[in-house]
Formats: C-alpha cells, structure tokens, sequence
C-alpha cells in the first residue's frame, strides 16, 4: 500500500539538546506516511536528544548541514529543546538551509521552542503561526 509521502524526502534539523519526542515521534509519523527522513546537523557522527533536562538517546546523523543540499528536500522539520534551536540559529549555514524551504514555497514545520531558528533566519514577519508562548514578542521587533 503507498503511502501519502512516497517520494517524499524531509529533513530534520538537530542539533545536540533537541526534546527527543519532539523528533522522534514526528519522524515515525513521516516515515510511516512513505517519507524518507533525514537527520540534518551541525556535525557528524551522533547527536544527544533529551527528555527536558534529562540526556536521552544518541542519534547518527545522516549529513552535516554544511554538507547537506536543502534542494535535495521536500520538506523541513525542526523540533525543539531549550539547547537545539540557540545552537542552530547560531550557525549560519543551518539558518541559510532553513531559508532555502521558505524561499522555495516548501513545507516548513517546527515545534515548541524550534520557531527560534525561523526567527534568526528573518522568516516569520507576515506570517501566522504557532510556538512556544514566549516568542510572540520576539516576531515584533
């Protein structure tokens, strides 16, 4: 049976401190619609997920985001994590990949405090979305 995503291939930006459940159940959820996901970083080798302020599992990551082609996705995902987003908007080649989906009209989600990266990269003025209660004020300035 095919799923709704065959075909479909979507990167997932981590970086060390993502909320684990933040990744992990929405990857499942991909992969079980037929996307091929991919683990998009700021480093190879692994990354540390957690459970709020607690280490959990180690993932491998599958490119570097220095490495990575963003027109090579469909679509973009970034959990949150209160260590993930300030490590990736920091970094300017995660924000430029980030800002390769909007510009290109694909699908961007981002979870809890993940709209932080989309923020930095100067893509949320104009647009409707939803986040963590604290960065509503930060979309004004």
């Amino acid at each position: 049976m095919a799923g709704k995503l065959d075909g479909k291939k979507v990167a997932i930006l981590v970086a060390d401190g993502f909320e684990q459940v933040e990744m992990t159940k929405p990857r499942q959820a991909l992969d079980e619609a037929g996307a091929e996901t991919k683990i998009v970083s700021l480093k190879s080798g692994k990354i540390q997920g957690m459970h709020h302020a607690d280490k959990g599992d180690r993932f491998d990551v599958d490119l570097a985001v220095d490495q990575a082609r963003p027109e090579e996705f469909d679509a973009l995902m970034i959990p949150g994590g209160l260590l993930n987003p300030d490590a990736l908007r920091a970094n300017e080649n995660a924000l430029e990949f980030t800002r390769h989906f909007l510009r290109e009209g694909k699908p961007v989600a981002t979870i809890c405090h993940g709209p932080q990266v989309l923020i930095s990269a100067g893509l949320v003025r104009g647009r409707t979305m939803t986040s963590w209660m604290t960065f509503e004020r930060l979309t004004r300035r």
